[in-house]
């Protein structure tokens, strides 16, 4: 599974489990409408660590953070090389 599959699928798994309405998922959109909460975040980036076996936050600088599903995305594939 590629890392963008494996990101884009944690969204949703995650959106499910903790009963939020998950906007439809572009690499335009704003990862603060995504319907997301900070909760929702920190589940994903724990889920994403697990599966991808990176933390991309840990080491990432400050103007590095994404704001975008697709910077997100990008964010972790980055991270996985």
């Amino acid at each position: 599974m590629s890392v963008r599959t494996t990101v884009l699928a944690q969204f949703t798994q995650v959106a499910k489990e903790q009963k939020r309405q998950l906007a439809p998922l572009n690499d335009g959109l704003a990862l603060l409408d995504t319907g997301l909460d900070s909760l929702c975040f920190a589940i994903l980036v724990s889920r994403l660590e697990d599966a991808l076996g990176v933390d991309p936050f840990s080491t990432a600088e400050e103007s590095a953070i994404p704001v975008t599903v697709g910077e997100f995305v990008k964010f972790y594939e980055d991270a996985a090389k």
